[in-house]
């Protein structure tokens, strides 16, 4: 069977994270940077590294069979392809900031206004919903200079931590999407079972980085306590300790109630907590 093909970002912020989720699925390949194509050694997959612009119609025509990309560039791109999974990194918002020194205060006031960007598909659908006519001034490269040069009243951009809009005397100003790093495919690749291994490899990558696992000593007459704080994979692990009346207890917690959870846990007499991080969970 002729292997799959997989388009990542040659360089840029998605590289360093699309290279690392790939190699915690257990793919063994090099990241090639001045060339083209990675045989993947121990699955049947190359490994594009592409300009994450052509990555979208790569895939929409078939020279690739997935990608991995930001949602934003897609939805420039307005191609037709099947979102297989969210990857939880690159997160970033597209937003309209205007000058320090700006009188605009609500979107109505955007009337008339120019506009620069580099992504003038997403943001001319956004004036259209909102029904605002402006200039779209389309820029590659710093659109962050565009106002202090002139060029625009405003700019539409991604904005990361705002430190690039402060350093150019700019504020955000509306939100208009949200996006991150999306595993996409060709049209028809859905149930190929080389494609639902990968996204299962993946998906196992993404919930162990959601978890902790976690191991504690619990008094057996606070065991039921205990249990009504833990939802696990399943249920957690009780497992007798040598100590009479004691019990180790084993499960799961998810990363965004870990320091809540504990909290709770110690109060309902837990002692002895062990953290660590899990690699992989395949359920």
């Amino acid at each position: 069977m002729k292997p799959l093909k997989i388009a990542i970002q040659k360089s840029g912020r998605l590289n360093e994270k699309s290279v690392e989720l790939l190699k915690n699925c257990g793919l063994s390949f090099e990241n090639y940077k001045s060339s083209l194509i990675s045989p993947v050694s121990n699955f049947p997959l190359e490994i594009l590294f592409l300009r994450d612009d052509d990555i979208p119609e790569y895939v929409q025509d078939g020279i690739a069979d997935l990608g991995i990309v930001g949602e934003n560039v897609i939805l420039e791109t307005k191609v037709e392809v099947s979102y297989l999974q969210r990857l939880g990194f690159g997160k970033c918002t597209l937003k309209i900031a205007l000058p320090n020194n700006s009188e605009v205060e609500n979107l109505s006031q955007l009337q008339g206004k120019s506009i620069a960007t580099s992504y003038p598909v997403i943001l001319d659908k956004f004036l259209k919903e909102n029904n605002i006519q402006a200039d779209i001034r389309t820029i590659s490269g710093s659109v962050e200079i565009s106002p202090g040069l002139g060029l625009s009243d405003a700019i539409f951009d991604i904005v990361s931590t705002g430190g690039t809009l402060k350093s150019n005397g700019l504020k955000p100003f509306a939100d208009v999407i949200s996006s991150e790093a999306v595993l996409i495919g060709r049209k028809g690749e859905e149930n190929n079972e080389h494609v639902l291994e990968l996204i299962q490899r993946i998906q196992s990558v993404l919930r162990a980085k959601e978890t902790k696992y976690v191991v504690l000593n619990v008094p057996q007459h606070c065991l039921d306590q205990i249990l009504k704080l833990l939802p696990g994979v399943k249920s957690p692990s009780v497992i007798p300790l040598a100590e009479s009346g004691w019990v180790a207890v084993h499960t799961v917690i998810p990363e965004r109630d870990f320091w809540n959870k504990i909290s709770e846990l110690k109060a309902a007499g837990a002692q002895g907590i062990v953290v660590m991080p899990i690699e992989k969970i395949i359920l």
